[in-house]
C-alpha cells in the first residue's frame, strides 16, 4: 500500500507538500498540485481518513442517543436523522442506552475525547448536571438540558388540544389518559396539561394513568393494559402514545368491544405502526422528517462554531383522522 512518502517521491516534492494538498491547508501551486494528484492516481493512494480528521480535530461522526431503537418513535426518528446527517456530511453512531446503566455517560465522554463531533440526544435518563458540564455540540430532543443546549420539540400543547377536541366531537364522557412520567422536565408534559384542561372545561371525566419512566418493552404495555381493565371502569375513550393506545385497542377488541362505537382511540406520535393496523388509528402526528432535519441542521451549526437564534425549535403537529373516532 502506497504511503505519503511514496507519493512525494514520485511527484518529486516533500511529504509536507503532499500533506498540504490532502488537508487543503497552505499554499501549493496548481502545477505542483496536479503532479501530486497524478502520482496518487498512479500509485492508487488512499488517504488515511482518521489521520486527516485528527489534523482537522473533527471525526465527521455524530452520536445519536436514544433509549431503544426498537421503540417505533425512535426507530422512525433515527432513520430520518441518519439521512439528514448524511446530507450534512456526517456519519451516524447509533447508541441505545436503556439497557446499559452508564451508556449515556460513556457516550458523552466520547464527545469530550473528540471521538465524535457532536451528540443528538433523545434520552431522558442521565442527570441534567452531567450535560451542563460539557461545553460542546449537543442538541436535545424533547428535553431541557440547560441554557446552552438547544431543544428540538413539537408544539405538544397544540397536540393535546387536537386530541381533546377529537374526543369531545366524538361524544366521549369517560376517557383514559396514558401520561408520560413526570420524572424529567420535558416539553411533552404540555400535551398532558392542555388535554386535561380542555376535557375539564367540557365536563369530560379523565382518568390519568402515569406510565413508568424509561419503560418501552411490549410486555410492559401488555401488563399495563391488563391492569387498566382490572379497574373495571367503562371508558369510552383512550388517549396515549402509539404503543399503549394500540395495545388497549387490541385488548378491547378481544373483549368484544367495538371500535369506535364503544371506545374511541386517539394515539400520539403517529408513527408507522398506526398506519399498518386495522382499524387504522386516529393519531396526533409528530413531523418526524422535520424533527430530524432541524436536529441535523442545529448540530452541524454547533460543530462548525456557528450560533443559533433560538434555544427552542418548536414544530407543528397535525391530527390524522383514522377509523377509531367518529
Amino acid at each position: 500500500m502506497a504511503s505519503i512518502r511514496d507519493v512525494a517521491r514520485k511527484a518529486n516534492v516533500g511529504s509536507t507538500t503532499v500533506s498540504r494538498v490532502l488537508n487543503n491547508s497552505g499554499y501549493v501551486s496548481e502545477e505542483t498540485r496536479q503532479k501530486i494528484e497524478e502520482a496518487m492516481r498512479e500509485l492508487n493512494y488512499t488517504p488515511n481518513e482518521l489521520a486527516r480528521n485528527l489534523f482537522h480535530k473533527k471525526t465527521g461522526i455524530i452520536a445519536v442517543l436514544v433509549p431503544s431503537v426498537s421503540h417505533p418513535f425512535f426507530a422512525e426518528f433515527v432513520e430520518c436523522l441518519e439521512a439528514e446527517l448524511y446530507k450534512q456530511g456526517y456519519k451516524t453512531m447509533l447508541c441505545n442506552t436503556v439497557k446499559e446503566k452508564n451508556a449515556e455517560l460513556e457516550y458523552l465522554d466520547m464527545l469530550n475525547r473528540h471521538i465524535v463531533d457532536g451528540v443528538i440526544t433523545g434520552v431522558h435518563s442521565l442527570d441534567v448536571e452531567e450535560y451542563r458540564k460539557i461545553h460542546k455540540p449537543i442538541v436535545a430532543i424533547d428535553r431541557y438540558l440547560g441554557e446552552d443546549i438547544p431543544v428540538v420539540a413539537v408544539n405538544h400543547k397544540r397536540g393535546g388540544r387536537l386530541a381533546a377536541e377529537e374526543f369531545i366531537k366524538s361524544g366521549c364522557k369517560n376517557v383514559l389518559h396514558f401520561c408520560g412520567s413526570r420524572a424529567v422536565e420535558s416539553p411533552y408534559h404540555d400535551r398532558h396539561y392542555e388535554f386535561e384542561r380542555i376535557m375539564k372545561k367540557y365536563n369530560v371525566t379523565t382518568y390519568p394513568y402515569q406510565l413508568e419512566w424509561n419503560r418501552f418493552d411490549t410486555e410492559y404495555y401488555k401488563e399495563t393494559v391488563s391492569k387498566v381493565f382490572e379497574m373495571g371502569i367503562d371508558f369510552d375513550g383512550v388517549f396515549g402514545v402509539d404503543q399503549p393506545a394500540i395495545r388497549y385497542m387490541y385488548e378491547a377488541i378481544r373483549r368484544d368491544k367495538k371500535i369506535p362505537e364503544d371506545i374511541k382511540i386517539v394515539a400520539y406520535d403517529g408513527t408507522f405502526i398506526t398506519k399498518v393496523i386495522e382499524p387504522q388509528i386516529t393519531a396526533v402526528v409528530q413531523p418526524m422528517e422535520k424533527l430530524a432535519s432541524e436536529s441535523a441542521r442545529l448540530i452541524s451549526r454547533l460543530v462548525n462554531g456557528k450560533s443559533y437564534k433560538n434555544r427552542r425549535v418548536l414544530l407543528d403537529v397535525e391530527l390524522r383522522k383514522g377509523k377509531t373516532t367518529l
